[in-house]
């Protein structure tokens, strides 16, 4: 059924890795083994932050949401990645792409938003110890998690809806394994500069700001660390900050290679494993990092299994 602007509400085709389908195999593979690390790893990190009296603070609060919103993104990618993978059958409806754009472009700008609140919280424990407790109330965290997640819901609808009205003319193959923006863009059979421009106008905008919010952060704490001569509390503050600063590296890297370097159809397919390391593997790793790093939650998970046991 057609639309009167010319797009098609047909289902998609996700080309994915179709050009090699031997490597489709092992990839899925790979992909059911990170989403169950995925699924338990994210649920773990909430149920000890919310469970355990200890980790009642707003470090876990911030880091609880990251999970909850990890969780809520790799559910919404994966389940039709590996439906795809394991059959001929590689469509998607016009519903499920149009939900799958508008949940990677609003949590994966969510994430950037949340990262930096995090960033500030850092800053507020290490250069602010005294007052910390009275800057980072309560209030001042559910304030900030709830601006972060509805500042980019609007645009990420608006932004999306437009891509997927777009007239198409027939062209629903889309070369990705889900559907990404950008490729969703490249379907249009008209001139969509100005939707590039605004979709890289919101890149900067959730990418970059953030990122220099991080930045500045931790220049300061840095500056602040630098003071300290005992061993005892750099170790202290390198433990606190160092997972922080990982799971912040790893996200940016593979964000901005995905966003803001040019995009070259030549470099499709390094974009769609540089994709799907975004997609499994960071929120993969953001419990793991926390927790590895981390006594306080490691103490606390060995908690919660004692008492299921003895249950």
């Amino acid at each position: 059924m057609e639309m009167s602007n010319g797009s098609s509400t047909l289902d998609f085709i996700l080309l994915g890795f179709s050009g090699w389908p031997r490597l489709e195999r092992i990839i899925s593979v790979v992909v059911l083994i990170f989403y169950a690390v995925i699924l338990v790893g994210n649920t773990m990190i909430i149920l000890v932050s919310h469970l355990d009296a200890q980790l009642h603070t707003p470090m876990y609060f911030f880091l609880s949401n990251l999970s909850f919103l990890d969780l809520c993104y790799t559910n919404s990618i994966i389940p039709q990645t590996l439906v795809n993978l394991w059959s001929s059958k590689r469509s998607i409806t016009y519903v499920g792409c149009l939900v799958q754009a508008t949940v990677s472009v609003d949590l994966g700008a969510t994430e950037c938003l949340l990262l930096a609140v995090m960033a500030y919280d850092r800053y507020a424990a290490v250069c602010q110890p005294l007052h910390y407790t009275v800057i980072m109330h309560p209030q001042l965290c559910h304030r900030m998690v709830l601006a972060a997640w509805l500042t980019t819901a609007g645009c990420a609808i608006i932004v999306c809806t437009m891509t997927l009205m777009l007239p198409r003319c027939g062209h629903q193959e889309v070369d990705n394994f889900f559907c990404e923006i950008l490729d969703l863009i490249k379907t249009a059979c008209t001139n969509s500069k100005v939707l590039e421009v605004v979709f890289l106008a919101l890149s900067v905008l959730f990418l970059l700001v953030p990122l220099s919010a991080i930045l500045i952060s931790y220049g300061i704490i840095t500056r602040a660390v630098m003071r300290i001569k005992s061993a005892t509390r750099w170790r202290k503050l390198l433990s606190t900050c160092g997972s922080h600063l990982t799971v912040v590296t790893l996200f940016y890297g593979t964000l901005m290679s995905m966003y803001v370097r040019p995009q070259n159809s030549s470099l499709q397919n390094e974009r769609k494993f540089i994709a799907l390391v975004y997609v499994i593997l960071i929120p993969s790793l953001n419990p793991l990092i926390y927790t590895l790093r981390n006594k306080d939650v490691k103490k606390a998970i060995r908690k919660m299994l004692r008492i299921k046991s003895v249950k």
